[in-house]
């Protein structure tokens, strides 16, 4: 029997409320991205809410915007990090105001794929001038782990629960078993009064029982199911039929080439 969080599971951001528009020229951009342009309000229901969206749709600018916003560093990391390698993470954090529930988290942290290098490179350094810090990630430096492990490591070592944790497609690192076992962290440290925020690609990820699911895309951001999402319905119609995928994908490159096209 799947154990499901909930209703009442303690939600640290509860919603966000857009309060400027954009007004700087380097943020621009922004008002390019259609569910950003639209935002007003949005709300979060559940311990665990899956962004999803085609590439450019502004999950990641959302996610880092709300990370930013909660004073988590911009490359990622916990609440305590202020290293940055360059300052590239847009301008939404100030346009928004966070609607956070009564409690407050005793434990966050920010993980995106794109900067984790940093991050852990960023933990390696400040180990050097604290005693033990590298026990809390496992106890193993994560350069010296593949990346999938590291990943896995400081999920499973330094998320300790009473928490909330943005992570930034996670599945990136990770193998399918290797995300059936964030899967099954995420559950834990859910039932442990942890609320998580995640933009990814992956259907194994949105498949948590019970998360919400939000889709950027072309116009505003909108509550969908986990089988209307395209990641779902393009994966199971690939395992379904991958011959005819391929078939269709391929043609072009099987056709004989007219007349006039060969090499000469």
């Amino acid at each position: 029997m799947i154990v499901i969080a909930k209703e009442g599971a303690v939600i640290y951001i509860r919603g966000i409320i857009r309060t400027k528009p954009t007004s700087e020229p380097e943020d621009a951009y922004l008002d390019q991205i259609e569910s950003i342009r639209q935002l007003s309000t949005l709300a979060f229901h559940k311990p665990v809410t899956f962004l999803v969206g085609e590439n450019g749709s502004g999950k990641s600018t959302l996610l880092e915007a709300i990370a930013v916003n909660f004073g988590f560093n911009p490359e990622g990391g916990s609440r305590n990090f202020s290293f940055a390698s360059a300052d590239t993470h847009s301008g939404l954090h100030r346009l928004i105001r966070l609607s956070k529930g009564v409690q407050r988290p005793k434990d966050g942290y920010f993980l995106r794929a794109e900067s984790f290098y940093n991050v852990a490179t960023e933990v390696d350094r400040l180990d050097e001038n604290t005693d033990d810090l590298l026990e809390a990630y496992g106890g193993k430096s994560l350069h010296k782990q593949s990346h999938g492990e590291s990943f896995l490591a400081l999920v499973l070592h330094r998320f300790r629960g009473n928490g909330l944790y943005l992570l930034d497609e996670p599945e990136a690192a990770l193998s399918p078993t290797r995300q059936l076992s964030l899967l099954a962290a995420i559950h834990q440290l859910v039932c442990r009064h942890s609320q998580f925020i995640i933009a990814t690609h992956s259907p194994i990820l949105m498949a948590y029982p019970n998360a919400e699911i939000l889709e950027l895309g072309h116009g505003a951001i909108r509550t969908i199911d986990y089988r209307e999402t395209e990641p779902y319905q393009i994966t199971k119609a690939f395992l379904d039929h991958p011959q005819r995928m391929l078939q269709t994908l391929l043609e072009d490159d099987n056709k004989p080439a007219a007349e006039g096209e060969m090499e000469q």
